[in-house]
């Protein structure tokens, strides 16, 4: 526990009501979305001001206790998860959108707005915000940009990084710094906005971001379809995109998922399909009109057993339905379920799929696996039971050959979801010498002292010095 000493200072930086100590409030905020990882923080903080997040900062260089920034707590890695004696700064109530610039095509947001809060009201006025990761109802536009979150439509539009113009963070050791802005060409020093963009809280804290919107597309046209086999579906990605058509949605689901799906939310899904599509383009009308003509033969080509599509927005939303409740359909099915993300080149999504399949069934693991077909982007998750210790660490194997499979077939550790602190050992196993000695320097740069998130991405005990 923190001493006293300690939390009366906190208490005059931001006032007794914004310092939570009771066991209460500190299990509330000992876990994230991460599945089994946990643990207690000796306090959570409310800073109210960019003033306080520095005093804090300050506090902890000179008291060495570490501070654990958190949005939403939707993160999949345990990014958000507090060290022993750790004070876990709560940002979600920083939570305005400060401006919407429709000259200039930005919005400027403090880090704790909801991604689909944002959308939603640039949307009103014509306007486009692409990042969708699956969590957008919840989660929060800094831990978007923390992680460099993706979404489903990345394949088309990007990821976070791409809509980053701007920020304006706090370091940890307490200075503010003003990165980026509104210009569309700026080559001025370095790129650093872009190394804070996925440092996963390790090295600043976000105050402000300045987010690039896009006009909104016009039309769009909603696709599902069936496929009795994986290769089918995976040589129907790689033919839609020589097409060349980019869709703007192009997700996967495999049997097992289908199933769960079809069990949870009885949309008609055929239990027997070895794989399903979920397709989406936009775009002008015409656009539209042209890349579904095009994109229908060519599943018909590789064996489709059925193309749904959507007659208007009520219907697409229904097809949807099949992509976005296919978390909540796996999780149903056991206590525990883990979800991660392995991403490989598109051209080796079957042959990953597969050998995720055999190796789920070499360890006895009840495993579904969806994803991000148009990016490579995987999500294997293991249905569970964190009670049963020897089935725990067949599944601990199991992922260890998942993520081994992924590399050795030109792959990485993760897409989207970061490293934090489920996935350090795989960095440790899997990363150059060369890369991780250049991010434990950049680590030691920024935050001499590790008072921020530290053991996040790597153990951060041994300096460069000792090695």
């Amino acid at each position: 526990m923190l001493n006293t000493d300690v939390l009366e200072q906190l208490q005059e930086i931001v006032d007794k009501e914004n310092v939570l100590t009771s066991r209460e409030d500190r299990i509330a905020y000992s876990y994230d979305g991460t599945p089994v990882l946990s643990a207690l923080p000796a306090a959570a903080v409310l800073p109210q001001s960019v003033r306080h997040i520095q005093a804090i900062l300050k506090l902890a260089n000179e008291k060495d206790f570490a501070v654990v920034p958190r949005g939403s707590g939707t993160g999949l890695s345990g990014g958000s998860i507090p060290g022993k004696d750790s004070v876990v700064l709560l940002m979600n109530h920083w939570n305005q959108i400060l401006d919407i610039d429709r000259e200039n095509l930005t919005a400027l947001v403090q880090p704790g707005v909801i991604t689909a809060q944002l959308a939603a009201a640039v949307e009103e006025i014509g306007l486009f915000y692409p990042p969708d990761p699956g969590s957008m109802n919840v989660c929060t536009l800094g831990g978007n940009v923390a992680e460099n979150a993706g979404g489903l439509r990345g394949l088309k539009y990007g990821v976070t990084r791409d809509y980053v113009m701007g920020m304006e963070a706090v370091l940890a050791t307490g200075e503010v710094v003003d990165l980026g802005g509104k210009n569309v060409k700026d080559v001025s020093g370095y790129n650093l906005k872009d190394l804070l963009i996925g440092s996963e809280g390790t090295i600043a804290i976000f105050t402000k971001l300045l987010l690039k919107l896009i006009p909104k597309p016009q039309a769009q046209k909603t696709m599902l379809a069936y496929f009795p086999d994986m290769r089918s579906a995976a040589q129907t990605v790689s033919d839609i995109i020589a097409a060349p058509v980019i869709p703007a949605t192009l997700e996967f689901l495999d049997n097992t998922t289908i199933r769960c799906v079809e069990d949870f939310a009885k949309i008609g899904l055929p239990r027997d399909a070895g794989a399903l599509l979920l397709i989406e383009v936009d775009g002008h009308a015409e656009q539209v009109r042209e890349e579904a003509d095009k994109i229908i033969p060519i599943a018909q080509k590789n064996g489709a057993t059925e193309v749904k599509i959507a007659a208007n927005e009520k219907e697409a939303d229904a097809l949807k339905t099949a992509r976005r409740s296919a978390f909540a359909a796996l999780a149903r099915v056991k206590p525990t379920t883990i979800l991660e993300d392995a991403t490989v080149p598109r051209s080796q999504l079957a042959p990953m799929v597969e050998k995720i399949q055999s190796i789920a069934a070499k360890h006895n693991i009840t495993m579904g696996v969806f994803g991000h077909a148009g990016d490579g982007n995987l999500h294997p998750t293991a249905l569970t039971d964190e009670r049963d210790a020897e089935e725990m660490a067949r599944v601990e194997k199991a992922f260890d050959e998942i993520f081994q499979a992924a590399l050795e077939l030109g792959g990485t550790l993760t897409g989207e979801h970061g490293i934090g602190l489920a996935k350090k050992r795989f960095l440790e196993k899997w990363s150059s010498a060369g890369e991780k000695i250049m991010m434990r320097k950049l680590k030691e740069t920024f935050d001499p002292n590790g008072v921020l998130n530290p053991g996040k991405i790597f153990d951060n005990q041994e300096t460069t010095e000792e090695r």
